[in-house]
């Protein structure tokens, strides 16, 4: 780890620095949730989650960290709920864009927090590249398990597969942008993944 890095889940030796660090990330949540990203405040975090100010800069160095996490933290939920059902669709275009579709309809759902976490996306630099890369990751382990359901493991997947997953989560991601900046409506975002991904998943 260095000093410009949070300190991530396998960084925390024990029980109750895992446990400091949920309470961090979920106060985070809630506080975009009210009021989006200018409502999230290293103090009014600290406070929340019962932390000194000078802990939560030791788990988290800057705000930007904390949103990008709590991303991780959104997107490992939506991972954990795709993972108990069966996903519809007879071609991988089709699952894709259904688990496009749900991540989508569930930060929608909730303007704020999106808001604050797309932002927090699109400021990030390399400080923040530790957890940057954990949102890819678990982009990418999403659409890839979508794209090939009956070999899920990471390591069964070809570069290409992986590559593509990676464009489409970044098309993901800038459909997003435009739709939290209100250059496109909720259906003309859908409309510009469902397109991107049918055109790289061509069969």
């Amino acid at each position: 780890m260095t000093t410009s890095n949070a300190l991530t889940g396998d960084d925390l030796g024990s029980a109750s620095q895992r446990e400091r660090r949920r309470r961090i990330l979920d106060a985070t949540i809630d506080l975009a949730s009210s009021g989006g990203f200018d409502a999230v405040q290293m103090r009014g975090v600290a406070d929340r989650a019962d932390v000194a100010l000078g802990t939560l800069y030791r788990y988290f160095p800057s705000k930007i960290h904390l949103l990008v996490s709590a991303l991780s933290v959104e997107l490992e939920r939506t991972e954990e709920i795709l993972s108990t059902r069966s996903l519809e669709g007879d071609t991988a275009a089709d699952r894709v864009i259904e688990i496009l579709k749900l991540v989508s309809r569930g930060l929608q759902g909730d303007p704020h927090l999106t808001e604050a976490l797309t932002r927090a996306f699109m400021f990030a630099d390399a400080s923040v590249q530790t957890e940057i890369h954990r949102v890819g990751l678990l982009m990418t382990s999403m659409l890839a398990r979508a794209m090939h359901p009956e070999s899920p493991a990471a390591d069964q997947l070809s570069d290409d597969d992986i590559a593509i997953a990676r464009v489409i989560g970044d098309v993901w991601l800038s459909a997003l942008v435009a739709w939290v900046t209100g250059r496109s409506t909720a259906r003309e975002t859908a409309g510009q993944i469902e397109v991107a991904v049918r055109l790289l998943l061509r069969d």
